[in-house]
């Protein structure tokens, strides 16, 4: 299987990065690793020109260990994965759960680098990735880590089907603005990959998702109402509230931009009434004090 899997069951968009564009990164972290180690030999040759053969050594000896372990640890622990090389090649170091790697994990991809790259110019690397079915090299295996590609080709779009429509307006009053993101996006991709899902692992998710999500609006899942439905159903609510919001937004704009929609009412003002006004002439404009100006931003007044 391509895709990267979690524990839940659950698809990532994830696809496992193979021995071409892995040996390229290599290759690029090797040129500026290798780099920075001749530049700081020449300078600590210079600097240890006085000292004795045994302390040059053991500065050698820390300087490469520090350089060729030291460096790519602490880049893939700062940068979760992301080397120079890998960055150039839209690849990074996840775990098996897709999660992004920690200090122990870059450790011992490092410790075994050091084995099957250095030490045996790349050969035991290219053998383990030709031969795991998800291109891991030893020092992925025991890490539990994974190198995937960052750069997919989009494929299609999954729409989030629609709720029932006995639920359609009913969480109009719900306020979302204490959803995160990462929430929407986790609801997003369980309902539209909850069809592949075991049945058990599609109702456990989906009773762990709306509790997350009742818990953030403050408003407890109605009773009666299954998960999976009032997770489509708040969804569906946000989506036209979004419509709605981008609608109003360009009614506004394109109101703005119309020639005299603004200045409408003072090109043509409301003739002064008689002396003695009746009924007929005088409740027009009190009732348009009453009930307030004509509006120009495109909102009825409330009746």
């Amino acid at each position: 299987m391509n895709e990267l899997v979690t524990g839940d069951a659950v698809v990532l968009g994830l696809q496992p990065a193979r021995l071409p564009s892995r040996a390229l990164a290599i290759a690029i972290d090797l040129a500026v690793i290798l780099t920075v180690f001749v530049l700081l030999s020449i300078g600590l040759a210079v600097a240890t020109v006085t000292l004795d053969e045994a302390a040059a050594a053991a500065i050698a000896v820390a300087v490469f260990l520090l350089v060729l372990v030291g460096g790519p640890v602490a880049i893939e622990t700062l940068t979760h994965g992301r080397s120079l090389g890998k960055l150039a090649c839209g690849l990074r170091v996840v775990r098996d759960d897709g999660g992004p790697i920690r200090f122990r994990h870059a450790l011992v991809r490092g410790a075994m680098g050091m084995v099957e790259i250095l030490g045996t110019v790349g050969v035991v690397a290219c053998i383990a990735s030709l031969v795991s079915a998800r291109g891991r090299r030893l020092g992925d295996v025991f890490a539990g880590t994974l190198v995937v590609r960052e750069r997919v080709r989009a494929g299609r779009t999954l729409a989030v089907p629609p709720p029932p429509p006995w639920l359609v307006g009913r969480f109009a009053q719900l306020d979302l603005s204490g959803v995160p993101d990462g929430l929407w996006l986790a609801i997003r991709q369980y309902l539209t990959r909850m069809n592949q899902l075991d049945a058990s692992v599609r109702w456990s998710m989906a009773e762990r998702l709306s509790a997350d999500l009742a818990a953030r609006t403050g408003v407890p899942v109605p009773q009666g109402v299954p998960s999976a439905a009032y997770l489509a159903a708040v969804v569906n609510e946000r989506q036209a509230r979004d419509v709605r919001r981008v609608s109003a937004v360009r009614g506004r704009s394109a109101q703005a931009q119309a020639p005299g929609a603004v200045h409408a009412p003072a090109s043509a003002p409301r003739p002064t009434p008689a002396t003695g006004p009746g009924p007929a002439s005088g409740s027009a404009p009190a009732r348009d004090t009453a009930e307030g100006r004509p509006s120009t931003t495109g909102f009825a007044p409330p009746a």
